[in-house]
């Protein structure tokens, strides 16, 4: 596609002008999945998706690229000065196709079809202003993902509460999280559901392989690297990275 959005979000990523507020206007939700396909044509293939249900609101959906996505310990280099978000969260990887959406027994197959993982979120932006940035904004630039780490799978985790999670998040020497904390949505696997039944064929649909984020556990604390970020979630173990500065 021609849209000049595609071209100003590919050349933020290479250290560009990054998008200004005003590009909101006349952003309708149809445009935003065609640019998320367009960019992630130019950048693919897709590792995965990142995605939120929030309330009163149409679902949340972005494309993660296979080329962002780590195994734990990773090392990051980010821009020098540049800050960034680290989320840790659940993550569900596919090992099997997803069931069509409309069986019967769509959440059951679907529970049977997927891993679960801990992992982490670097949230980086192409947006000039990603923490004023709205809805729209946001899921324009992928939802602001830069990067996913993943921690050990655990496959036989259906007896795991992912309504909830004990987890611990250490960034630095500091303690961002230690005790139970709250799931987005209520509910990491009903996330999971609704963007099965959403996705479609957009950016390739879900294939065996890739990786659903279901949000943060921890809120969204923006950091200046370098740093460390060690994270624990209890059933599944450790996920760890290393962010440096270029």
């Amino acid at each position: 596609m021609n849209d000049p959005l595609v071209a100003q979000l590919l050349a933020a990523r290479e250290g560009g002008a990054k998008l200004p507020a005003k590009v909101v206007e006349g952003l309708s939700r149809a445009r935003i999945f065609e640019v998320q396909h367009a960019v992630a044509a130019r950048l693919g293939p897709v590792g995965g998706f990142k995605v939120a249900c929030p309330p009163d609101a149409p679902i949340v959906i972005a494309p993660i690229m296979a080329r962002d996505t780590y195994q734990t310990p990773a090392e990051i280099t980010v821009p020098a000065g540049e800050e960034v978000g680290i989320e840790l969260e659940y993550a569900f990887r596919l090992i099997a196709s997803p069931p069509d959406r409309d069986a019967p027994d769509f959440e059951p197959r679907l529970r049977a079809s997927v891993e679960l993982l801990p992992a982490f979120e670097l949230v980086q932006s192409r947006l000039a202003d990603p923490k004023g940035a709205g809805a729209a904004l946001k899921m324009l630039d992928n939802q602001l993902n830069g990067a996913v780490v993943l921690g050990e799978a655990r496959r036989d985790w259906h007896s795991l509460d992912v309504t909830r999670a004990e987890a611990r998040l250490l960034l630095g020497g500091e303690t961002l999280l230690d005790g139970v904390a709250r799931v987005p949505g209520g509910d990491a696997f009903a996330t999971l559901c609704a963007l099965v039944r959403a996705l479609g064929d957009h950016c390739g649909g879900l294939q065996v392989g890739q990786v659903v984020i279901t949000g943060s556990l921890n809120g969204l604390p923006w950091i200046t690297p370098p740093t460390t970020a060690q994270g624990h979630i209890a059933g599944l173990g450790d996920v760890a990275m290393t962010l440096t500065t270029a």
